[in-house]
């Protein structure tokens, strides 16, 4: 009877433990479903209530990270066979303001030439324009034989009769000064001919291209194709260079100046005639600089440019620099070490 009732208290206290045990497991679980709900409420919370961001919306900044589009492409060995090295690199410049304008020790043209160690001759015409404004020549507006195609028709065939009249009638007298230089000069003495039209051509209106047309002498495209091909075909040994416009302005009717790649005068804006331009001269297989990108932009232009578009003595030794870091890498690598 005794052990009846041991056995008894055994079992009763067994039922004690285990019933103790039990209400400690449902504790924990509900702890811990406690523990989650407060964690995800309170991650709730955070979430809502968000992070400050020192963010200043009447913060003005045009600053952007771009790649210039230079493409660079050496003249092919098979077009200097038979022709002597006389050890002396020949440039020739061609297009309007950047080079006609401020000639001196601080030009575009006398820079590239103490920069390069190159004799430089400078064939530009102040307020020409790469296209030509008529289809055919005009004796109504002389400056059609100074763009780009007559210019380079006359030098491919070495007939220089019409510039030199037109340059009778015009009131700037480097026009029969640099007519006349480029009638004498040798082109078997050229190495390289760089051209450079600032964004006249944009300012002018003069159509960027015609997909119908592309040697159209009256489309900014349609003018370099035409001229850079009657060159290459008289000169196969000239190396040609494009340089591109920058970025300008142009003037409104009020006189205020509005961004050149905001505003699209009906053909374009500059970032436009800049890729057509790209196009252009990688179809003729020459090279071409972008000045647009890599050397004045919207966010510098006031360190290098006097006005809407005409540069000082900082952009032309920005532009020289650009000309002579692409075409002459081994002499920018040895001024640098």
């Amino acid at each position: 009877m005794s052990q009846n009732k041991e056995t008894d208290k055994q079992t009763v206290d067994t039922g004690k433990q285990d019933k103790h045990f039990h209400i400690n497991i449902h504790f924990i679980f509900l702890g811990a479903i406690l523990l989650i709900a407060g964690f995800s409420a309170y991650r709730l919370y955070q979430w809502n209530k968000g992070e400050q961001i020192e963010y200043d919306p009447n913060e003005q900044t045009t600053e952007f990270d771009v790649e210039a589009m230079d493409n660079i492409i050496p003249l092919a060995p098979d077009k200097l066979e038979g022709r002597e090295d006389d050890g002396i690199t020949t440039i020739l410049c061609l297009g309007d303001d950047p080079f006609s304008l401020n000639q001196g020790e601080n030009g575009l043209a006398e820079q590239i030439a103490a920069k390069a160690g190159a004799a430089v001759y400078n064939g530009s015409f102040t307020g020409t324009t790469a296209a030509a404004q008529f289809e055919s020549y005009n004796d109504g507006y002389i400056l059609d034989a100074f763009s780009f195609s007559y210019v380079a028709q006359s030098l491919a065939s070495g007939n220089f009769d019409l510039m030199k009249t037109a340059a009778t009638y015009s009131y700037d007298e480097a026009f029969p000064n640099t007519t006349a230089m480029l009638e004498s000069l040798d082109m078997n003495s050229i190495d390289i001919i760089c051209v450079m039209y600032d964004g006249s051509d944009y300012i002018n209106r003069r159509p960027c291209d015609d997909p119908n047309a592309p040697y159209s002498i009256v489309t900014y495209t349609g003018a370099l194709r035409a001229g850079i091909q009657v060159i290459q075909e008289a000169y196969p040994h000239i190396r040609i260079v494009v340089m591109s416009h920058t970025f300008c302005h142009r003037i409104n009717e009020e006189g205020n100046f509005e961004n050149g790649d905001r505003i699209d005068l009906g053909h374009g804006t500059l970032s436009h005639y800049l890729q057509k331009e790209l196009d252009a001269t990688s179809d003729c297989g020459v090279s071409f600089i972008d000045n647009f990108y890599g050397s004045i932009n919207e966010d510098n232009y006031l360190d290098y440019m006097t006005d809407y578009i005409h540069f000082n003595d900082a952009g032309r030794e920005l532009l020289a620099d650009r000309f002579v870091q692409c075409i002459f890498p081994n002499l920018t690598e040895t001024a640098e070490e």
